[in-house]
């Protein structure tokens, strides 16, 4: 009996109630870990570490709000295709006209591209500075150990989901690690996680790049995916079940994603915020860490954003090929959807653009993209013909809509202020 078999087998006999215990529902974890690894990519890296550089504890806020929202749709997301049994894009095909569907879809393939940027620069840059070798071929090797964990997945979901947990164990350990190692100030972080505070037009940048960083449209669409066969409901009484048994490793899975997020801004803080606001490069943060905190720090930070970079990277080519295959009904070799959407990142590096502004830029990119799969996904949910009984509550409705609203007020203020439109209780930069 194969990983996979097994799992489905375990999670059968929960559900049949022939097995109890703990071990059991082991076996419906790990959707969400997938999905947890696209809130810890390096455009997350990039942009808490010039958080926390440039403004301390000032945009934690930002994360946990950010963490909020995630938790939410990945919930809707995930009932989505518990219920229904098909992902986020094929009913979008199905329920929205054909103008639209075409819309949702180049806009994701443009999201895509701006994630693989993020995902391939940062496992780039972390190869290059261990190894000592240039970026591009930092990204190339990136992109043949991405390509090897993908065919892990011929073998069913459980071997990538195993893979990818490992990935997300390795980074959270490294947080951890580094959280005994810098001088936090608990008090002052605790403050500023509750207390909204945009210091100039630079921070609302940044915050909105924390939130395109953290709320992932690719991961929207892909808990909806990677749900809607995994543990396939025989019963109204199954899909109840799994629904709670789901939220639970929702909750579980971002609250470690959300963790290690506010542990790099406070790291970044504890770090450089006092006499090296000026660090905005990756490269800059792990060469400064050496003097600043010893070689232990920097070798767990490079480490921690390896395995971001490897592990995010595979993550957002199984989000694509679910993408393109929901949106347009077709799909395309592994080999050759890997080398459509890495190459901007190739061409950019290759153009000198600065790699960490690069990821910054990206992060916020994803965040003008990311309303069209919230509103779709709150559309869809809601409605008691698509959903039947496992239609969104009123709470849930509101939730979803002031979460995006958040969304669209932050990209909006970006917009107005890239635009020159002053914007009141906004300071000038400087």
């Amino acid at each position: 009996m194969t990983l996979t078999e097994w799992t489905i087998k375990t999670a059968r006999d929960v559900l049949d109630g022939q097995r109890r215990g703990w071990r059991g529902y082991t076996a419906f974890a790990g959707a969400a870990v997938i999905v947890s690894i696209a809130f810890v990519d390096p455009g997350n890296f990039a942009t808490n570490v010039q958080a926390g550089a440039k403004y301390g504890y000032g945009l934690l806020w930002a994360v946990l709000l950010a963490n909020l929202i995630a938790m939410l749709f990945q919930a809707l997301s995930a009932k989505l295709g518990i219920v229904t049994g098909r992902n986020l894009a094929e009913l979008c095909r199905e329920r929205f006209g054909l103008p639209v569907t075409l819309a949702m879809w180049v806009i994701s393939e443009i999201a895509a591209m701006a994630t693989d940027l993020a995902e391939f620069v940062g496992a780039g840059i972390g190869l290059s500075l261990l190894f000592h070798i240039p970026l591009l071929v930092g990204m190339a090797i990136t992109g043949v150990i991405v390509y090897g964990i993908l065919m892990s997945g011929q073998r069913g979901f459980r071997p990538i989901e195993l893979i990818i947990g490992g990935f997300v164990a390795i980074i959270a350990l490294c947080y951890i690690v580094e959280m005994f190692i810098a001088p936090v100030d608990w008090a002052t972080a605790a403050i500023h996680s509750v207390v909204p505070q945009i210091a100039d037009p630079d921070a609302l940048l940044l915050a909105v790049g924390i939130i395109g960083a953290t709320v992932m449209p690719h991961a929207i669409y892909l808990h909806s995916g990677l749900m809607q066969s995994r543990i396939p409901p025989r019963s109204e009484s199954d899909r109840r079940r799994m629904l709670r048994i789901s939220n639970r490793e929702v909750v579980g899975a971002l609250a470690v994603a959300g963790a290690i997020n506010m542990a790099m801004v406070i790291m970044a803080s504890a770090a450089f915020h006092a006499g090296h606001s000026e660090v905005a490069q990756i490269e800059t943060a792990y060469n400064t860490l050496t003097p600043l905190l010893g070689v232990a720090a920097a070798s767990v930070f490079l480490l921690s954003l390896l395995a971001s970079g490897i592990a995010s990277s595979a993550v957002g080519t199984m989000a694509g090929q679910m993408i393109m295959q929901g949106f347009v009904g077709f799909t395309i070799p592994i080999w050759l959807r890997r080398l459509v959407t890495m190459a901007p990142a190739f061409v950019i590096v290759a153009l000198g653009v600065d790699a960490t502004q690069a990821l910054v830029v990206s992060q916020v990119m994803l965040s003008l993209a990311l309303p069209l799969p919230m509103i779709a996904l709150i559309s869809l949910t809601r409605r008691a013909d698509i959903m039947g009984t496992f239609s969104n509550g009123r709470l849930q409705n509101r939730a979803a809509i002031l979460g995006t609203l958040a969304v669209l007020s932050l990209n909006l203020i970006l917009v107005l202020d890239a635009a020159g439109v002053a914007i009141p209780g906004l300071r000038a930069a400087g």
